[in-house]
C-alpha cells in the first residue's frame, strides 16, 4: 500500500505543469524579489509586511503543531526510556556539532582573515548600535535560558509561540496520557485528529509562500541594497564559504557514517530550504520539515522530538557566526587575541549560542552577548556587522535547517526508528507534496508496523 501511494505520488507531481511546484513558485518569487528591489527600492522596502505577514502566518501553528506532534509521538512509543535515551543522544550530537561549527568559523577567519587591514578605530564605532541588543543579550545567559523553558502558565506557552516551553508541556502532557490508561485514549486520538487537520491548513497557508518570499527578499534588497556588500563582500564570502564546508564535511561525513546521501536530503528539503532562504528565518519550514520526516519513515515520537529541540540548541549557522564575526572585529580593530583568550571565548559561545535560542535575530543577539563578557573584544565593533546582517542571516538560517534535518535522520536512525527502506526509497525520487488527508480516514488510530511507526492515514497518503 505504501509503494503504490508513492508511486501514484510521484505520479501526480509529474502532471502538474512546472509553474504549479510550490518550489518553482518560490524561486520566481525569489527572483522577481531581487529586481524589485533593486530597480525600485523604495517600492521593494514597502514590501515588507508580505514577508512579516507570511512569517507570522507559520508561527501562529507551530505551537500547536509541536504539541500535537509530539504528544502523539511518544504515547505511541511503548518504553518510555526511549524518550530519554533520544534526549540524552540529541543533546550530545548538538554540542558535537555546535563545537565543530565554531572550529568552523574560526578557521575561516584565520585563514582568509576578511579583518585585516581595515584598521577601525575602536573610539569611531557607534556605541547605539550595540545599545539595541544589549538587553536583549543580557536576558540571555544560560541560567535565564534554563528558567526561560518553563512558561509562566499552560496557556502562555501557546500564547508566546516559543517552541522549547510547548516541548516541555507536550513531554509531560504525553506522559500523563501514556499512563493514564483508557481515560486518555479519547483525548489521544483528539490530538492525533487535530494533528491532521493542522496540517491540512498549514498546507492552505504554504500557498503564500511564494509572495512571502518575493516581499522579504524585495525588502531586503531594497533596504540594504546590493552595494551594501561592498567593502565587507570578503567577510560576507568568508561566512558563506565556512557555512558550505560545515555543511559539506561535517554534516556530509556524519550522513555517510550513517548511510544516507546529505545532497539527496537536501533536494528531498529544497521547498523548506527555500522558504528559509526568502524569509531569512528557519520557523516557518518547522511544519514542512516535521511532515516530511516522517514521510522518510522517521517515528514520529524520535523525530518529532529531535527537530524542535534542534531549532534552539543546534543552531549551527549562528555558531559559525559567532567566532567568524568576533574574530574580524578583533582583526578590523588590530586587536591580537592569544590562543588561550580565544579558547575562553569558545567555551563563553558554547553556552551563548543556547542562550539566545529562540530570540529574534539570535545570532546578533549572542554576538553581543558574547562581547559584553568578553573584556579584550568591543561590544560596539558589532557596528560593523549591522549594515550586512540581513545578508548574512540566510547562510546562518540555512546551515542551522539542514544541520536539523541531518540530525533528526541519524537520531532516529541510532534509535531505530527509521524504515531504513522507505528512507532509500524516499530520498531517491526526491520530495513530493503529500495530498491531505481524506475525512474519512482524519482520525484513524495510530497502527505500529514491524520496521517503524506511522499513522494508518500516512500509510493510505
Amino acid at each position: 500500500m505504501h509503494k503504490e501511494a508513492l508511486v501514484g505520488r510521484a505520479n501526480t507531481e509529474a502532471a502538474k505543469p512546472f509553474y504549479r511546484i510550490l518550489y518553482v513558485q518560490v524561486l520566481i518569487g525569489l527572483a522577481l524579489g531581487v529586481l524589485t528591489g533593486h530597480f525600485w527600492p523604495e517600492f521593494g522596502a514597502a514590501l515588507k509586511p508580505f514577508g512579516d505577514g507570511f512569517v507570522k502566518l507559520v508561527k501562529m501553528m507551530i505551537a500547536p503543531i509541536v504539541f500535537c506532534t509530539i504528544v502523539s509521538g511518544i504515547t505511541s512509543i511503548s518504553d518510555s526510556r526511549e524518550v530519554g535515551r533520544t534526549l540524552v543522544k540529541s543533546m550530545a550530537l548538538f554540542y558535537l556539532l555546535t563545537v565543530l561549527a565554531l572550529l568552523a568559523g574560526l578557521m575561516a577567519v584565520l585563514l582568509i582573515q576578511p579583518g585585516v587591514g581595515m584598521h577601525v578605530s575602536v573610539s569611531s564605532l557607534d556605541p547605539s548600535v550595540a545599545a539595541k541588543f544589549t538587553k536583549q543579550a543580557s536576558a540571555t545567559g544560560f541560567t535565564d535560558f534554563m528558567l526561560h523553558i518553563i512558561p509562566h502558565s499552560f496557556f502562555g506557552a501557546f500564547a508566546d509561540g516559543e517552541v522549547l516551553p510547548v516541548l516541555l508541556i507536550s513531554i509531560l502532557i504525553a506522559f500523563g496520557l501514556s499512563r493514564a490508561g483508557d481515560g486518555g485514549a479519547m483525548v489521544t486520538n483528539a490530538v492525533a485528529s487535530f494533528s491532521h487537520v493542522l496540517f491540512v491548513s498549514f498546507g492552505f497557508i504554504m500557498k503564500l509562500a511564494p509572495l512571502g518570499a518575493f516581499g522579504a527578499m524585495a525588502f531586503t534588497v531594497g533596504r540594504y541594497g546590493i552595494r551594501s556588500i561592498g567593502s565587507l563582500g570578503l567577510l560576507i564570502l568568508t561566512f558563506y564559504l565556512a557555512c558550505s564546508v560545515f555543511v559539506v564535511v561535517v554534516l556530509g561525513t556524519l550522513a555517510r557514517l550513517n548511510g544516507f546521501s546529505l545532497w539527496k536530503t537536501i533536494r528531498y528539503f529544497k521547498e523548506e530550504l527555500l522558504i528559509v532562504l526568502g524569509t531569512s528565518s528557519s520557523e516557518p519550514a518547522l511544519p514542512g520539515a516535521l511532515r516530511k520526516l516522517e514521510q522518510l519513515g522517521c517515528r514520529k515520537g524520535v523525530s518529532g522530538l529531535v527537530l524542535p529541540m534542534g531549532y534552539s540548541f543546534n543552531l549551527d549557522g549562528s555558531a559559525i557566526y559567532l567566532t567568524l564575526a568576533s574574530i574580524f572585529i578583533a582583526q578590523a580593530c588590530d586587536i591580537h587575541l592569544s590562543w588561550g583568550q580565544i579558547a575562553a571565548m569558545l567555551g563563553l559561545m558554547l553556552l551563548t549560542s543556547k542562550g539566545a535560542a529562540g530570540v529574534t535575530g539570535s545570532g546578533f543577539v549572542a554576538l553581543v552577548a558574547t562581547l559584553s563578557v568578553m573584556p579584550d573584544l568591543p561590544v560596539t565593533g558589532v557596528a560593523l556587522l549591522i549594515g550586512i546582517d540581513r545578508f548574512m542571516s540566510e547562510a546562518r538560517a540555512l546551515t542551522s535547517m539542514v544541520s536539523n534535518c541531518v540530525a533528526s535522520i541519524t537520531i532516529s536512525l541510532w534509535e531505530n526508528a527509521c524504515d531504513r527502506e522507505v528512507l532509500a526509497r524516499e530520498l531517491g525520487q526526491g520530495s513530493t507534496p503529500a495530498p491531505a488527508p481524506a475525512p474519512a480516514i482524519a482520525a484513524a488510530p495510530l497502527v505500529r508496523e514491524e520496521k517503524g511507526w506511522i499513522s494508518t492515514t500516512q500509510s493510505a497518503a
